[in-house]
This record gives C-alpha cells, structure tokens and sequence, in this order.
C-alpha cells in the first residue's frame, strides 16, 4: 500500500483456474541461518492425481533484523532446479520483517511431480559477526506446491502439450549449480541413457554473475579495466549451449541487478526487473532429438563467453515424446552457429603517464546470425524443425577519472530474433520471438560547485525486459502477444567536505505489461520516492475497465500446439 516501506512490485502473479487447488507444504518456516542445504521431501497430493491444468510454486520469505546482505537462493526437487532468484536486502526495522513473495508456473515441469521426490534449498546465509559487523538479518521462507486438477466445464479446451520427461543438467549427490571461473570453462552434463523417442527438446538456461562478474556489463577491455579498478573481458557475456562439443544454441544473460548492487537504496522498496525470481532462457533444441534419441550416451555442456570469476549455470532438459512409438530416427542437416562470437571492440581512452587520470569512451558491439536445421522420423511422419536466430549485442561506456571524479555510463542492450519453423506432413507453421533487454546504469562520483571537498555520488539505472511472439492460434494467421518489465531506480548522495552523508534523495518506478489477442491485458505501474512507495495504478495501459490475465493462457497453447515450442510470456 501507499505509504509502506516494505518490498513493492508490479509483476503479476500466476494466474489461476477456478478450481480448488490441492497444496503440497514443501517446507514451513525454514529459517536459513548458514550455508548447509535445506532438504525436504514430496509427495504427490494423494486426493489430486494429474494430469492437472496449472501447477504453481510460491514461496513467502520473511526477512527480521536490520543488516544483511543480497543472497542468493535455490530450490531443487528430483534434481530440477525449480526456482532461482536473490534476496532482498533489509528494508524495515524491527519489530516488523522484510517481507516478499515470489511464484513460478511449473505445469511444464508436471512430470517431475508425479512421483515421490526428495529436495533441498539452497540459500547461504551468514548470522554472526565478521570483521567487526554484525550481520542479524534471519532469513525464513516456506514454499507450496498448488495443483489445480482439470474439472469438466473449466478445462475449456485441450490442455497444452507438456513435456514427457524433465532432467537436470546439474543432477548430482548435491543437485547444486556449477560455477565457471575463467574464459573457456565449461560445465558438462553427460547422459548415459536418453530416451529414444524425443520427439522435441528444450533447455532452460541459467547463467548468473557473481564475485567478479556480478557487474559483467561494467568489465572494460583487460588494458584499461585496471586503471579504472575494473574486471576485464569487455561487456560481452553469452550463454553457448553444446551437444557432444556442437554448438546447438545461445542463450543470452540478462542483466539482473542484485538488492545490494551498487547502492541498496536503488531497490527501496522495488527491487530490479526479476531480481527476486529469474527466468530461465528456453533454447530450442529440437533440431538434435534425432541424435539425442539414438541410444547413445550424450553430453551437454554450457559455457560463458569470457566468464571470469565467476559465472553460477544450471538448466533443465525438457524433452517431449512421440507417444506412438519407442524410436525415432533423424538428424541434424544444417548448424551454421559457431563457438565463438565476432567481437568488435572500439577503444578511445586516454590515459595521463602516472595513471592517475584517464577518461574516454569504449564501444563492444557482436552480431551473430545462425541457423540449425534437423530432421526426427516419427510415427506419424517426418518432422523438420529449424531454429534461426539473430542476435545483436551492444555497449557503449563513458569513463572518467581523476583525484575527485569517477564517471562509468554504461549503455547496453542486447536484442533477440529468433524464428522456429516446423514442417509436419506438409503443413509448416511459424513462431517468431523477439526479445529486447535495454539498460543503462549510471555511477558517477562528482565534485560540488562548492570546491571544497563537498561532492555527489549519483546512481541510475534503466533496465527492462521486452518479449513478444508471433504466432498462429485460434484460427488467426497470426496472433502476437506481448508484455514488458521496466524499472528506472536513481539515487544522489550528497556528501559534506568532511565526507559525512548529508541527503540521500532517491526515486523509482516500475511498470509491467502483458497484451494478448484474447482479450487478456494487464498493466500496473508503482512508484517511490524516498525508499517509500508513494503511487500505485493498475489497468492504466489498459482499455477502461479492463485489467485481467487469463487463467488459461490461450495464446501461449495456440503456440505450442503450432510449433511444438512452450512459450511463455507469463511468470
């Protein structure tokens, strides 16, 4: 509400059936006070046998205490990672709590849930004191499972493909994400027994920067990164997935902010654009089921571009079958995407002889343009499926240092195109995605007016998450949904000449939105000044009276049911 400190958000949360759930508690009041997992068991809801028509994770975190870093949290279940996201960082004082809720539709994920399971939480925490700071912030969560069953007069319609089989590329005795600490690093998960009728394939991709790569879209070229105190590698960070060392798909990393990422004031109360619950990257790896399916052991592997120190990874394998026969045959016909990327880098700095001022400008720009077509002979005929991509980086920088200065304006953004085209038995449909992740962030320490050691350190970023799918459904040629995730945070500090912080004046908004041709549309816009929510407005991007979200997201299953993919543009 207006006038709270607490965290405020605009995303939406999961859509719902009109039905009565069955809930599944996989932990209550779990406090994370150190870094050992948490683990917990599941069982299937005895009084809800599926197929069901939504499935969906939501976990509430209380946070007590006044000093407490970002942190980082994970859930697995049956080797999955079935959640990922950070912490918020201490926003109100005792006797209340920081408190937030996050959700995941995992009806994806439904075959995970079918059975008995065993899982764990990661999520470090460090209670206690550490170079002479106390760090009291007590961090509990619990997390449900709600299983919505499909009752007749609701289901409307057939339910949306989902997949047959999930696995974990991190499946282990820990089922922990793998860290890549240098350029070249990879991580391979390798599959001794793949099933041998996958008729379609996807990854879910995570790739997360942390310690030196946790501001990966400040990092300079490694001949100036030092004078500026900065990590080295450029700009540039990208997901490369490969099957048995092929590459077989990019999955481009968002930029996500932390709450404690360059002033925690930026994310009070809201904090960046799903920096609380990330969204895994889906590559399509449809063209591979032939190969994936040949009875052969198989390893797939990911690695970042330039990773330094250091990248977390993980990712599931979503795999459907071909429910008439036990084999299929096929393979890859065509793959034009290569390891590495084509970086240009252009470099205009100066720096004085002693190093001790510098300033400039630096540009990274990558293009790549790929397609990889593959074959699957199934039961009901031979299938083609090819995935074309096109994917544009860029970031431009503008540097300063001196004795009293320090400017670094970053200007990235990474855009998207990616077109999935599948033939079966002569009838070929389209779906074309196209994503955009704009951001600028801003840190620049300036002297005052003044003279007299007075200054201002001022923080700004703009990031958002654009999404939109063109697609055929419900008898339309062509159905386009959308939604976008945008948040502007600033921060001034001023600063006396005796370096004492006099005001800390700070500003942000946020606005999500969601358009589908189905009549659905959702827009809620928040605003805060001064760490306190001051404005709130939902529907405004909307037609009058309307500001809803299908529980059924029809265009995502027109979608699926076109081409086989599982686009969702709903959390």
């Amino acid at each position: 509400m207006v006038g709270s400190k607490n965290v405020a958000i605009a995303d939406p949360v999961v859509p719902r059936p009109p039905t009565t759930p069955c809930t599944v508690t996989l932990f209550a009041n779990q406090q994370f006070t150190d870094y050992s997992a948490k683990p917990f068991s599941y069982a299937p809801p005895s009084n809800c046998a599926g197929p069901w028509q939504k499935v969906v994770l939501s976990i509430d975190f209380n946070l007590s205490g006044t000093r407490q870093f970002d942190r980082s949290a994970q859930m697995w279940l049956g080797g999955a990672i079935v959640y990922f996201g950070t912490t918020q960082e201490p926003l109100v004082a005792p006797p209340d709590s920081t408190k937030w809720h996050v959700e995941r539709d995992l009806t994806d994920y439904s075959a995970l849930f079918t059975a008995n399971q065993v899982g764990h939480t990661d999520l470090g925490n460090f209670v206690g004191t550490s170079g002479g700071v106390t760090y009291n912030g007590i961090i509990t969560g619990t997390a449900t499972l709600s299983f919505y069953p499909v009752v007749g007069g609701v289901r409307q319609g057939a339910l949306q493909p989902r997949p047959d089989a999930v696995l974990s590329l991190n499946a282990s005795a820990t089922n922990g994400l793998s860290y890549l600490h240098k350029p070249g690093d990879q991580f391979i998960a390798k599959f001794s027994a793949l099933p041998t009728n996958i008729e379609r394939a996807f990854l879910d991709v995570y790739a997360q920067g942390q310690s030196d790569d946790e501001f990966w879209y400040f990092n300079l070229p490694n001949d100036i990164a030092g004078v500026f105190g900065d990590n080295t590698g450029t700009a540039l960070r990208e997901t490369l997935v490969l099957i048995d060392g092929q590459p077989a798909g990019i999955a481009p990393i968002f930029p996500w902010v932390f709450t404690g990422g360059a002033d925690p004031i930026l994310w009070r109360p809201t904090p960046g654009v799903q920096t609380l619950a990330f969204e895994a990257f889906r590559v399509d790896l449809t063209p591979f089921a032939g190969v994936l399916s040949d009875g052969k052991p198989h390893a797939l592997a990911l690695s970042v571009y330039n990773s330094t120190n250091y990248f977390a990874v993980g990712g599931n394998l979503l795999m459907y079958l071909d429910h008439g026969g036990n084999k299929v045959t096929g393979s890859v016909t065509s793959n034009t995407l290569a390891a590495q990327p084509t970086v240009n880098v252009n470099e205009n700095v100066t720096v004085s002889p002693d190093g001790s001022t510098a300033s400039g400008t630096v540009a990274v720009t990558s293009n790549r343009s790929y397609a990889i077509s593959g074959t699957v002979n199934t039961s009901h005929g031979t299938v083609t499926t090819q995935v074309a991509a096109n994917i544009a980086f860029s970031s431009n920088q503008n540097l300063q240092q001196t004795s009293t200065t320090y400017v670094q304006d970053a200007v990235q953004n990474t855009q998207i195109d990616l077109m999935t085209t599948r033939n079966a038995g002569g009838n070929t449909t389209v779906v074309h995605e196209q994503r955009a992740y704009p951001f600028t962030f801003k840190y620049e320490q300036v002297p005052t007016a003044a003279g007299d050691g007075s200054y201002t350190l001022y923080t700004y970023v703009d990031q958002e998450f654009a999404q939109q799918v063109a697609a055929p459904a419900n008898g339309y040629a062509v159905a386009v949904a959308s939604r976008d995730n945008h948040v502007i945070s600033t921060v001034t500090r001023n600063y006396n000449a005796a370096g004492s912080l006099v005001s800390a004046p700070a500003a942000s908004v946020q606005l999500y939105t969601y358009f589908a041709p189905f009549g659905a549309c959702y827009s809620r816009q928040i605003a805060s000044q001064n760490r306190v929510l001051s404005s709130w407005q939902d529907g405004g991007a909307c037609l009058p009276g309307v500001n809803t979200l299908s529980w059924r997201d029809q265009y995502s299953q027109a979608a699926s049911s076109a081409v086989g993919s599982t686009v969702q543009l709903l959390p």
